[in-house]
């Protein structure tokens, strides 16, 4: 029984002890992982150095004007390391000595904490020893320049703890300018050019090696690369910084006016397809307007502006005749058991087909395509294929949504779909196809693909230029474009436009349109209208093509085309006109500006003189005859060839220089040459006027 007792006794306290043993190895498993997790993990951590991808730098993306409409900028987060040997040595001393002077020079740079603050928050990481403590986020590189030349952080990454993260943000200087087009740059996030381009902004990102520190985060092992990041090459667009500014404004104006949902405008060069501006305005439900879809490229019922095409295709096919009269039914025609309705009743009952399309009779466009097309729609739908209204313009931007034409034998094709396509109605098409449309009779008949972007460039190196890309030579006959030229024009002098452009002093060409539009699954029991106009002008020789589409809330007092869209095509039109149309000739397109800008080149004489006159370029020659180094300087359009004085005991002047000339100027004094950079010669280390020895070295820099 003894025994027994005994055995138990011994049995119980091992078991007692074992349990002891593994609260104990319990509550130390806790106590490191909450407590001093931080800690082993960042020792952990600083043992491991790994390789890193390094965001390539993004290309710019720059207006035809050369104004920076997207750009990447450096931004910063800033840590210190508190654990570095050099801050903890002699008790703290390399620290104690710079915090005072630190907080100073942080409150002066960032304002938002006195230097007491700073001090006391300085103290605190010190005091915590943090790996990886965290000064300041999201700081410019103006003020990380500042900041890396205070007191202590001066004295370098391994004896301050200074550690700064690079990285890039995409940047807008002008804001919602062109905001959707221009489009976001996020990863997940990417419209526009940014995302059209992409492959061609994003660069080809670099590796380099990192030690990692707290939190997995990576601090560069030095500064060298394993492979070096290549910069994204820039794209040139053919938005017009000014035009795109009025066309903005314009249509701003307006939304706000008429507390309208949405809108767009687009403004086209004529002779080439560039798209100068494209301006794209939704209502956000707390009531302001923000660039936030692209509704120039999704297509929408068009309403009287495509009366275009059915004109178009009625006198291509020599199916009526501009003086041929036909009767408006007093604005209500009755067919297949629905009712075509002009938008307002006319005075006149019996009218020309040219005073039909002025006036925008619904009627009158419904009865001729009936008519004439009843029996063979095909041949209607043939010219808007032609027309290239059934197909997406091709605009080199992500997201053009595709056009809907019903076609006969499907099944939203019915005894109606023809005469309400013939105003408008019963089909989908986008305001770019549209303008589009109205650029090629403006054009003399040559359809133009539409296009943003003109030019890729790296370092201002021209790579690829993108010109003119003509879709149809000719889209109708020239004695059909000169009777639907005559309609357009007379829309704006005796139809539906014509107290909007009374007394301007330019010829406009164009079509209101007024389209009432589904409001959803709700129906067309809201009265929302679709507002638009499109047109060009001068009308006798075109230099732009505008197009203007609005739709306005539900039950707006205002809403015809002339009323809406058409003020602000005239806003528009009106600023272009004075601002670069006003005193020109018929031959407009030809007429060249002077070219104001300021510039300096040099080079040996005879190659300054042979570029100018190759380029025709008139200067005037104050060098005297000999054939001698020399300099070429524009001020104001003038252009002056000037001597270049150069002298072997002294050092010349060698800004403008090309590398080529810089380097046989040099060497021919005896100097021996060191080059950075690439270009022409911008800045020298022997100054003008220094005298030189044969052997002397000189580094150039180029810009």
């Amino acid at each position: 029984m003894e025994v027994k007792r005994d055995i138990l006794w011994r049995v119980y306290l091992s078991y007692i002890l074992v349990v002891v043993a593994c609260i104990a190895i319990f509550g130390k498993a806790v106590y490191i992982q909450q407590f001093e997790g931080a800690k082993w993990r960042s020792m952990s951590d600083s043992l491991h150095q790994r390789i890193d991808e390094i965001e390539a730098q993004r290309g710019t993306i720059y207006s035809e004007d050369g104004q920076m409409l997207s750009t990447s900028i450096p931004q910063f987060d800033i840590y210190i390391d508190f654990r570095v040997a050099a801050l903890r040595e002699k008790n703290g001393l390399r620290f104690r000595e710079n915090i005072d002077s630190l907080s100073i020079c942080l409150a002066n740079l960032f304002k938002d904490f006195s230097a007491a603050e700073y001090k006391s928050i300085l103290q605190q990481g010190y005091k915590a020893e943090e790996s990886y403590f965290p000064l300041k986020k999201k700081i410019s590189f103006r003020e990380y320049d500042e900041l890396r030349r205070f007191p202590l952080f001066k004295q370098g990454r391994y004896k301050s703890g200074l550690i700064a993260n690079e990285r890039t943000i995409r940047l807008n200087p002008y804001q919602m300018l062109a905001f959707r087009t221009i489009g976001l740059a996020r990863d997940s996030n990417k419209v526009g050019l940014e995302m059209t381009y992409d492959s061609i902004l994003k660069g080809r990102n670099g590796k380099q090696t990192v030690r990692s520190i707290a939190g997995g985060v990576g601090v560069p092992v030095d500064d060298t690369y394993l492979i070096e990041p290549e910069t994204g090459k820039d794209i040139v667009s053919t938005i017009d910084v000014f035009i795109q500014d009025i066309t903005e404004t314009a249509l701003m104006k307006m939304m706000i006016k008429n507390d309208a949902d949405h809108g767009c405008a687009i403004v086209m060069e004529t002779k080439t397809g560039k798209i100068k501006a494209i301006a794209n305005l939704g209502k956000r439900s707390e009531g302001a307007y923000w660039e936030d879809f692209n509704y120039a490229i999704s297509p929408s019922e068009p309403g009287s502006t495509f009366k275009l095409a059915t004109m178009m295709a009625l006198l291509e096919d020599k199916k009526v005749d501009l003086n041929q009269i036909v009767t408006l039914e007093h604005g209500a025609w009755r067919i297949a058991g629905q009712t075509v309705y002009d938008s307002e009743v006319h005075k006149e009952n019996e009218v020309t087909v040219k005073h039909a399309f002025e006036l925008s009779s619904n009627v009158a466009m419904a009865k001729m395509a009936v008519t004439h097309y009843a029996a063979n729609p095909q041949l209607f739908l043939k010219h808007l294929n032609k027309m290239r209204m059934d197909t997406v313009t091709g605009i080199d931007l992500v997201g053009e949504r595709t056009p809907v034409i019903y076609k006969p034998g499907g099944k939203f094709w019915g005894p109606t779909t023809l005469p309400w396509m013939a105003f408008g109605y019963n089909l989908s098409i986008s305001p770019l196809q549209t303008a589009m449309l109205y650029n090629t009779i403006a054009n003399n008949g040559t359809m133009l693909k539409p296009y943003l972007v003109s030019s890729i460039k790296e370092e201002g190196i021209l790579l690829k230029e993108f010109l003119p890309k003509v879709l149809d030579e000719k889209i109708c006959s020239d004695a059909t474009l000169a009777q639907l030229k005559s309609c357009l024009e007379g829309v704006c002098i005796e139809g539906t436009a014509k107290e909007l452009f009374k007394g301007v002093p330019y010829k406009v060409a164009g079509k209101t349109g007024t389209a009432l539009v589904a409001d959803g699954n709700k129906g067309y029991a809201s009265k929302i209208y679709q507002s638009s106009f499109a047109g060009y002008f001068p009308a006798e020789n075109p230099q732009y093509t505008c197009i203007v589409v609005i739709k306005n809330k539900p039950f707006a007092p205002v809403f015809y085309g002339a009323s809406v869209a058409g003020p602000v095509f005239r806003e528009i039109a009106d600023r272009l006109y004075s601002t670069y149309l006003r005193g020109t000739k018929s031959n407009l397109v030809n007429n060249k500006k002077s070219d104001s800008i300021s510039y300096n080149y040099a080079g040996y004489k005879s190659d300054i003189t042979y570029l100018s006159n190759q380029l025709k370029l008139k200067y005037q020659d104050s060098t005297g005859r000999a054939d001698q180094w020399s300099s070429i300087q524009s001020t104001n359009a003038s252009l002056v060839l000037q001597r270049k004085l150069v002298d072997d005991k002294s050092m010349p002047v060698l800004k403008g220089l090309g590398l080529k000339d810089a380097i046989f100027l040099c060497e021919e004094m005896g100097l021996t040459v060191s080059v950075k950079g690439k270009g022409k010669v911008e800045e020298q280390s022997i100054l003008p006027g220094q005298a030189i020895a044969k052997g002397q070295q000189i580094i150039l820099l180029l810009n």
